[in-house]
């Protein structure tokens, strides 16, 4: 039998009966697009639900959840956007017993942010990771798609969420769900772990850079 220490305790059986601990060590430093969802990764409880409208910020979740306990994802289908919040609330409404975590992109969260309000009156058990790099980072994508990226200083200013700046910390507050905020990998996965742990809803406002 074959067998390493590992902080997550993720054990896999091979074909011929040997047991293995896979080791997912956890990211240091400034958050970036690919090192928060390392966290996560990491992190994940098994059984958990995932609402995943992370978008732009959020491309390497597959691979970095590849090796994560068994879970559940329910993702974007097609152009919409503002599902992610209010997906994972009717996960936490249908399976009361299973953690729900819910990625969510800044600006797909203020098509429907009222969600966290019903969160807390019901007192769903939702983790929502907040990824909160100040512009509709998924529109900008689309116009580069079809060769629109050329545009000219207003219309760039319709595809930013500063000026003023979202506090997505305060935003939850007010509709009483607890949050937080994280600009390091390792504040984080504090703050994720303690969320998981604890009953009720939870807000992490994760400052990551625009992928675009």
């Amino acid at each position: 039998m074959g067998q390493w220490k590992a902080p997550f305790g993720l054990e896999q059986l091979t074909p011929d009966n040997t047991i293995y601990t896979i080791e997912r060590s956890l990211p240091t430093g400034a958050l970036t697009p690919q090192n928060w969802t390392e966290v996560i990764g990491a992190l994940l409880p098994e059984g958990a639900i995932v609402s995943d409208e992370a978008n732009t910020s959020g491309l390497m979740i597959p691979m970095t959840t590849a090796g994560a306990p068994p879970h559940d994802v329910l993702t974007i289908t097609g152009g919409a956007i503002g599902q992610g919040l209010p997906v994972a609330t009717g996960a936490a409404v249908a399976s009361p017993d299973r953690p729900v975590v819910c990625l969510q992109a800044d600006g797909s969260a203020m098509y429907t942010a009222s969600a966290l309000w019903t969160m807390a009156r019901e007192g769903l058990n939702v983790t929502t990771v907040l990824l909160n790099n100040r512009a509709y980072a998924i529109l900008r994508m689309e116009l580069s798609r079809v060769g629109a990226e050329a545009t000219g200083p207003k219309a760039a200013e319709l595809l930013d969420l500063s000026t003023p700046d979202l506090d997505f910390v305060q935003l939850s507050q007010g509709m009483g769900v607890p949050a937080s905020r994280a600009t390091t990998a390792e504040e984080l996965a504090e703050q994720f772990a303690k969320a998981l742990a604890e009953p009720g809803p939870h807000l992490i406002e994760a400052m990551v850079p625009p992928l675009l």
